[in-house]
């Protein structure tokens, strides 16, 4: 029924006529029960997840009452609480419902992933943020949004009367975005630009997580628990123990001398990140004998289709094999291979030597691990990440873990 509707009303009148009502229900439900409690939003195009957990895990330390809500864990008043999201916020029932039980439970804080689908179909109305802070804004969601300025406008929705924004200073972006707070707002700035108010000099971090762009997500969650009053002892030991998240940089460990990497990066900057961060020098140190960086890839069907092309280019540049596989092809995953390998071929990619398309998920991990690997490589699974689920045929979602299927890969012999 969904679907047929949105054949014949545009999204603007969906959003207007049926997602903004349902979210004012919802406050008039609930009892607008962010009146009653400090609201973190984190926005951006990556990092949104590592960011929220990392505020989360400072300000509980501090000895804060704290609920968080991200995309793959929910913690609300000391008790973690199945969501059960597919790469979405939730809807406004379930969110308001959150928001109470925080405010039941005395939190003081509670810190919620934001998307630019959620901030354009007005999930979030009525809910009153404290904090807002924006990772990156970098190429999605096109297919929905339209346009690179209306995604833009939708992740600064979150901005608006917000007592402070934390924003990234390396991002072009940044002055733009500082000119749409109010008077009242105080701007705190992060990145690796030396004008940055939190950057590495000023604010270092000692990491366990690999990657420049989680020193961002950890600089961005410092001036966000800095501005709130957490002392810089408290962050620091934090960020410095702080773990993988499900799906997020996550090893799979095993006996074949192989590092196995799973990671959600499915957008062109948050793949670029990932495997930069694979061929970093830290990571090329942890190996025992030099090897090689494999990756697995693909995208969406019915999504943005321009980014296709751009996440073949970039992973064919920076990896030495690349293969193409499903990631909720959505019954395009012809279409989808084919627009990938488009972009392979600019970076130099030849069918059966650097480059294969297996559009079965486990077919394609196990030819990258059992048949392709050596000793000392590297291979980086990305695309699904903590995701439980894919759809394959674009009618059903099927029981998915990328986990499981590397193991099966790794000790099973058929």
């Amino acid at each position: 029924m969904k679907n047929l509707i949105k054949q014949f009303l545009p999204q603007w009148a969906i959003n207007w006529f049926y997602h903004l009502p349902t979210a004012f229900l919802a406050n008039v439900i609930y009892g607008f029960p962010s009146r009653g409690i400090k609201v973190i939003g984190v926005t951006g195009t990556d990092g949104k997840t590592t960011t929220v957990n990392m505020i989360y895990q400072i300000l509980k330390a501090s000895g804060k009452k704290v609920s968080m809500v991200s995309t793959i864990n929910a913690v609300v008043g000391g008790k973690e609480t199945d969501t059960g999201f597919h790469v979405t916020s939730p809807n406004p029932f379930l969110l308001q419902k959150l928001i109470k039980e925080s405010v039941n439970k005395g939190c003081d804080y509670i810190v919620l992933e934001v998307t630019s689908h959620a901030l354009d179909q007005f999930r979030f109305f009525g809910t009153h943020f404290d904090v807002c802070v924006i990772t990156n804004i970098t190429h999605e969601h096109l297919d929905y949004h339209g346009t690179w300025t209306n995604y833009f406008n939708s992740k600064a929705k979150l901005i608006k009367n917000v007592e402070f924004a934390v924003l990234n200073k390396d991002e072009k972006y940044f002055s733009k975005l500082a000119h749409l707070v109010n008077e009242q707002c105080k701007v705190a700035s992060f990145g690796f630009s030396k004008s940055a108010e939190f950057n590495p000099e000023k604010s270092p971090l000692k990491l366990k997580i690999p990657g420049e762009f989680n020193v961002l997500n950890g600089l961005a969650a410092f001036a966000t628990c800095s501005v709130l009053g957490v002392d810089n002892k408290t962050i620091k030991s934090v960020l410095a123990n702080f773990q993988f998240l499900p799906g997020r940089m996550e090893e799979v460990r095993n006996e074949r001398g192989l590092k196995i990497i799973l990671d959600f990066a499915h957008t062109p900057n948050g793949l670029e990140n990932a495997l930069t961060a694979l061929r970093s020098k830290e990571s090329l140190a942890s190996r025992s004998e030099p090897g090689r960086l494999i990756s697995l890839i693909g995208a969406e069907g019915f999504r943005d289709i321009k980014k296709r092309s751009m996440m073949g280019e970039i992973a064919q540049k920076l990896s030495d094999i690349v293969i193409v596989t499903a990631v909720d092809p959505r019954g395009q995953i012809r279409e989808i291979n084919k627009q990938i390998k488009k972009g392979a071929l600019k970076s130099g990619a030849k069918s059966g030597v650097n480059f294969y398309i297996i559009p079965d998920r486990q077919k394609a991990v196990n030819f990258a691990v059992r048949q392709l690997s050596r000793k000392g490589d590297i291979i980086g699974i990305f695309g699904k990440g903590h995701e439980k689920s894919m759809n394959l045929d674009g009618k059903a979602e099927i029981y998915w873990s990328d986990k499981e299927a590397v193991e099966k890969a790794l000790w099973k012999t058929s």
